[in-house]
Parts: structure tokens; C-alpha cells; sequence
């Protein structure tokens, strides 16, 4: 980890930028979604043509990789610019009886330092870095705003008995005893949407962090349109349906007999969710005057009767949530900021969660010393000169423990980590085999020492997350 200023070129850099007037920031993150499972990425099956329309206003990233490969410690990653050798959250472990273990007081977040710059600041969607009421609770961590799930085990279900309001729980009275009345998505999406409306209006920059819980298993979603129009694309015979483990429901994923019509559903349903906020930001008159940023939080899932393979939504990776393979952690990564970044262009650069914070940082020139593992990517959504990283690092605290190191062409994946005579180390070439089949250590071993050596070195030792902790891990 290191501490960054914010160079005096940088600083005049971004001030060009704000005296035209400070752009309001929108992030949008998806749940589990992956790589392929839009068009803008390859997708042949699913529906996203608002995302189209994203990528061909604004750059496409192919080389963005996420915090790590599951929701808490990835969004972690993003929120505080640190790698999860460095993030206090490494995993996903719960807190009883809701919530998840809490990040330290004072820790510092994006939403903080947007708060601080004069920005009103909200959060839409999933938490999973507090239980209600902790000291990282998202309102007590820079967020003026927050409504949804504060537990992401309780996000599991979206037809909920409740959602939360910052510190105040809002019973959702037509979905108790298991009824179905509102769909959480819709309901966490229209109040993003007065979030955007209400400041855009007031003429107050915002910062709108909506991290949406499409397409997470569970898959359901109220019967329209768009799943009928799945039911009759997809064959029911390729159908696997699924059936409910657990009938309360708490945690587990409801049963479903059109699983990859539900998917292919959210996925849209989803898109759809974007097109409101693009269309909205034109009405409002404001579109040039926003950046808006699509990515999503690991790779997809095998969960709730999800089949990744069916739809390719790995692309052309290997590897799914969980894994350390690129099909785990490389997201998609579209930001727009009409008249600022070059429109309908694709961009290389080799870039992770941890750096988001940075960008933000120069862009608002942030004043203040940060402890960050990342480095801004302004100049490269500006088409000017970009340093780029040493290296990219990961960590994933189930399944016996995993590390992950990326320099350069060089990939390393570390397994079994927990128990040192079964630890492997694997080695992949991206240059020339980016679906990491062909495992090259024993070719190369002194690549494999040294990114052995650095695997070691790069991270810190947590009281809490250790690679042979045992718990609760959902």
C-alpha cells in the first residue's frame, strides 16, 4: 500500500475539467453479473441494447478486473482503493442474526470522499459491509442516503418482509408470509431514481452508488413481458428447473422451474434499469454533465439454478464466482462522460477496483493524502499518457484459500493455500492463452519464484481472515 498526492499538473488537470462544472458521478454496479452476459461483450442470447447504447457513447474497457471473486470483499475493494491484501474485508462472513462482520471505525470510503467534497451522496441496492447500525454501517461510512439491503444474505430474496432506509428499517408489508407483492429490485431502482431527480433538480452534484442485486440467484422476477418472451426463446427443454432448499427462506434462493428464462430476464431487466437512468439524465438536462460508469462485482454464479455455461457469461475466460481465473474476477467496465471521454472506443489498459478511488480523487482534486492501492485512470479516460501497474493482486479466503498475481503477461493463481503441502502455484501466458489452460510453471520457474515471492510479500496478515479460518461464510 502507498500514500498518493495529487501531483500539481494533476490538480490543473482536473480544474479545467471543474470549472466547466463539477460532473455528477453515477456508478452502477451489478450483482454477480458476467463478462459475457451483455452484447456489449458478446452476448448472443440475452437482450441489452441500452447497455449498447452506454458503450457507444462512452469506452469500453477490457481489461477491468474486480476487487476479488465474491460480493463483500470486491465491493470493499472498490469503496476503499485497497486490494483484498489489504482490505480489513476478505470475505463474506456474516453477523447474527443480520448483516456482515463490520469494516473499522473511521474507515475511510469513496462516498466519504465525495461527501467531503461537496457532494450529496446515496447508495441504492446491496451493502454487506456492516449489519444495521454497525460503525460501517453505509450512512456512517459517507453516504447521506441509503435504502435497500443492508445484509447481502438477506438479499438472496427480493420479494423481502423489509429493506432499510439508513438506520431505519421499512417493513414491506404485501411480501410477508411469503406472499409476493413488491419486487425489491423495482423498489430500490425507482428511489435511485428520486435520488438522481431530487438533486439534479435542486442543481447539487451527487455521487449515486447503485448497486443493484440483478441478476444475484435468486431467479425471480415478476411474470411480464420480457419473461414470456424468454419462456418462448428458449427451448423448454434445455430447462433445468430448481427446486427451493430451504421453505423459510432466509438465505436461501426460491424455486423456479424457467431458471435461464429468469436469468436471461434480470439480465434485461437490468439493462432496462440503465436505459431509465441514461434517459433520465437527458431529460434532466444533465447527461453531459454526468459520468456514468456500468461494471459489476466477480463473475457469475452456478447458484439457484444459474447455468453460466448456457449463456457464455464468462466470455471468452475460464472460471466463475469463486475462482481467481479470469471468468472470476475480468469485469465489464463502460463509463460515458459526453464531450470529456471519446466516444464508442475500446480501451486495453490493465486496470482494477482499487484504482476507481484515485480516479475520483484526481478528478476532484482531493487534497488530502490517501492510502490506496490503486493509481487514477484519468489520463487514460482523457486519451492522455498512462503509467500503468507493476502488478494486479487477489486473494479469496473459501475453498481452501486461493491467491492470484498478474504481471505483465504473466498470470499466477496460488491454491490450497491454507495447507502448505498442498499448495500449487499455476502459471498462464495471457498473451497467448487468455482461457488459462495450458499451465507453463514448470517452464518457467523463475517467473514462478518470483511471483511466489511477491504473493507473499504484497499483503498483510489479518486477525480476522486468514487462509485456514473455518465459519460461516454465505
Amino acid at each position: 500500500m502507498k500514500k498518493i498526492f495529487v501531483t500539481v499538473g494533476a490538480i490543473l488537470f482536473a480544474m479545467n475539467l471543474l470549472a466547466q462544472k463539477t460532473p455528477n458521478v453515477v456508478f452502477i454496479l451489478a450483482d454477480d453479473l458476467g463478462i459475457g452476459d451483455i452484447t456489449p461483450y458478446g452476448q448472443k442470447i440475452i437482450k441489452t441494447p441500452n447497455l449498447e447504447r452506454l458503450q457507444s457513447e462512452g469506452m469500453r474497457f477490457t481489461q477491468c478486473y474486480a476487487g476479488t471473486a465474491v460480493s463483500a470483499p470486491s465491493r470493499a475493494s472498490l469503496l476503499t482503493g485497497l486490494h483484498t491484501g489489504h482490505t480489513f474485508i476478505r470475505g463474506n462472513v456474516r453477523h447474527n442474526p443480520e448483516g456482515q462482520v463490520a469494516m473499522p471505525a473511521g474507515t475511510f470510503t469513496m462516498a466519504q470522499m465525495f461527501h467531503d467534497c461537496g457532494y450529496t451522496t446515496g447508495g441504492f441496492g446491496k451493502w454487506g459491509l456492516g449489519y444495521p447500525g454497525s460503525v460501517s454501517d453505509p450512512v456512517r461510512v459517507g453516504f447521506d442516503e441509503f435504502f435497500g439491503y443492508n445484509c447481502q444474505t438477506r438479499a438472496h430474496d427480493y420479494y423481502p418482509d423489509h429493506l432499510w432506509n439508513g438506520l431505519q428499517r421499512v417493513d414491506l408489508k404485501d411480501n410477508m408470509g411469503n406472499r409476493e407483492g413488491t419486487y425489491s429490485a423495482d423498489l430500490i431502482h425507482s428511489r435511485a431514481m428520486d435520488f438522481i431527480r431530487k438533486n439534479a433538480q435542486a442543481g447539487r452534484p451527487f455521487f449515486a452508488f447503485l448497486a443493484y442485486t440483478l441478476p444475484h440467484a435468486e431467479l425471480r422476477l415478476p411474470q411480464d413481458s420480457v419473461f414470456d418472451y424468454y419462456c418462448h426463446l428458449i427451448p423448454q427443454a434445455d430447462e433445468k428447473p430448481y427446486a427451493e432448499k430451504n421453505p423459510n427462506r432466509l438465505g436461501a434462493y426460491g424455486a423456479t422451474d424457467r431458471p435461464l428464462a429468469a436469468f436471461a430476464s434480470m439480465v434485461t431487466r437490468l439493462d432496462r434499469y440503465v436505459g431509465d437512468v441514461m434517459n433520465e439524465l437527458k431529460r434532466l438536462g444533465i447527461a453531459d454533465n454526468t459520468i456514468l460508469i456500468f461494471t459489476s462485482d466477480n463473475g457469475p454464479h452456478r447458484e439457484g439454478g444459474a447455468n453460466p455455461d448456457y449463456f457464455n457469461s464468462y466470455g471468452p475466460y475460464r472460471g466463475c464466482k469463486r475462482d481467481l481465473y479470469e471468468g472470476g474476477i475480468r469485469m465489464p467496465f463502460i463509463v460515458s462522460y459526453p464531450g470529456h471521454i471519446s466516444e464508442g472506443v475500446d480501451n486495453t489498459q490493465m486496470m482494477a477496483f482499487w484504482d476507481i478511488l484515485p480516479t475520483f480523487a484526481e478528478l476532484l482534486s482531493y487534497d488530502k493524502s490517501l492510502s490506496t492501492d490503486g493509481i487514477s485512470m484519468l489520463p487514460t479516460l482523457f486519451g492522455k499518457h498512462q503509467v500503468g501497474h507493476e502488478y494486479l493482486y487477489w486473494e479469496f479466503h473459501e475453498q481452501g484459500g486461493k491467491q492470484a498475481i498478474r504481471y505483465g503477461q504473466w498470470k499466477g493463481v496460488r491454491l490450497n493455500v491454507a495447507d502448505s503441502l498442498k499448495t500449487v502455484f499455476e502459471l498462464y501466458d495471457l498473451s497467448c492463452d487468455v482461457h488459462e489452460d495450458n499451465n507453463v510453471a514448470s517452464q518457467h520457474p523463475d517467473v514462478v519464484r518470483m511471483l511466489e515471492s511477491r504473493c507473499r510479500r504484497v499483503r498483510t496478515e489479518s486477525e480476522l481472515f486468514d487462509f485456514g479460518r473455518k465459519g460461516e461464510i454465505r
